[in-house]
């Protein structure tokens, strides 16, 4: 086993660098920079705008850029923002939490939802429960996730006036519990709704494998319950690629969702990335890049973990 984990470490630092030189290229090659938007509309002269690009390193050659950028990054360094001067570090330790709070709680929700409905409609097909499942997953698949954000905003903000629209506090700031809940619940819907589809299709197809298998129609035979064997022998061994559909959510959970935090004005790491975007703010979106690039590859680890501990047919070979 550790052996395992050494050599898919090794493995993931190239796939690492690769993925930071490939976000950086591509950057850096669209059209624009931050010295073209800061002197938009201002009549800034061109001697400013290169002293600008001076100031913020943009009239050297890319690849040393590059190689100025990582090596920050391997001392822990990440940079400043263009446009505010902070630390990008520490920007992002302040976006990581509400992304957390929204986003784990949207797929803590589809997980809690999602998994009961699907065991249930592939025990009992077309019946109440199948159906409700094939409507969840048709609206999770089917329905674009910024127009279930406005649809959600239209009837529970507008029309009914129940729930606040937009931010995460009332006043901008922490305000009680309640008032958190009561901003979270329509961006936490959308997520939870928007990942639901996948989980509830994905427990229905891998319920209805085990289910036919000889053992399981065995238990029903010895007169054992059916929430026994759903539980106790269905579900068990349908939990690889359901436990794989849960852990590949972990990269959206810390990389926020950006469609909902915009919308919603919800201040986590999506806004931040799509702000960056925007702003041509190199730095900031190096950063959340390098954030999510660990959330991936620890997050392909820990599946190759998880089928070992979950699944006895896997073994962790020295080949």
């Amino acid at each position: 086993m550790g052996q395992y984990i050494r050599r898919r470490l090794l493995t993931a630092v190239p796939v690492f660098f690769g993925i930071t030189i490939l976000v950086f290229l591509m950057l850096h090659l669209a059209p624009g920079t931050v010295a073209d938007l800061m002197g938009e509309g201002s009549g800034a002269a061109g001697s400013d705008r290169a002293t600008l690009e001076t100031a913020l390193g943009l009239d050297q050659p890319l690849p040393i850029r590059y190689f100025v950028w990582l090596g920050g990054l391997l001392q822990g360094d990440l940079g400043r923002s263009y446009l505010t001067g902070h630390g990008v570090g520490d920007m992002i330790a302040q976006r990581v939490v509400p992304s957390l709070i929204l986003t784990g709680t949207g797929v803590v929700l589809a997980v809690a939802i999602a998994i009961p409905l699907g065991a249930a409609a592939a025990w009992k097909p077309r019946s109440g429960w199948d159906r409700l499942a094939s409507g969840l997953s048709l609206v999770s698949f089917g329905v674009p996730g910024f127009f279930l954000c406005l649809a959600g905003i239209f009837w529970f903000s507008v029309v009914l006036g129940w729930l606040p629209a937009h931010g995460m506090y009332t006043n901008g700031r922490f305000s009680g519990l309640g008032d958190l809940v009561l901003h979270l619940i329509l961006p936490a819907g959308v997520v939870c709704i928007s990942s639901a589809g996948e989980l509830v299709k994905q427990t229905r197809s891998a319920c209805l494998e085990v289910i036919g298998e000889d053992y399981i129609m065995t238990a029903r035979a010895k007169g054992l319950k059916d929430r026994a064997v759903m539980v106790r022998h269905v579900l068990r061994s349908a939990m690889t690629p359901v436990l794989t559909t849960i852990l590949s959510h972990i990269p959206h959970i810390l990389g926020g969702s950006v469609v909902v935090e915009q919308i919603f004005g919800w201040p986590g790491m999506g806004s931040l990335l799509f702000s960056g975007i925007s702003d041509r703010d190199y730095p900031v979106v190096m950063g959340v890049t390098v954030v999510m690039a660990l959330a991936v590859l620890f997050t392909n680890l820990l599946l190759d973990l998880v089928y070992g501990l979950t699944d006895p047919r896997v073994r962790y070979g020295k080949g």
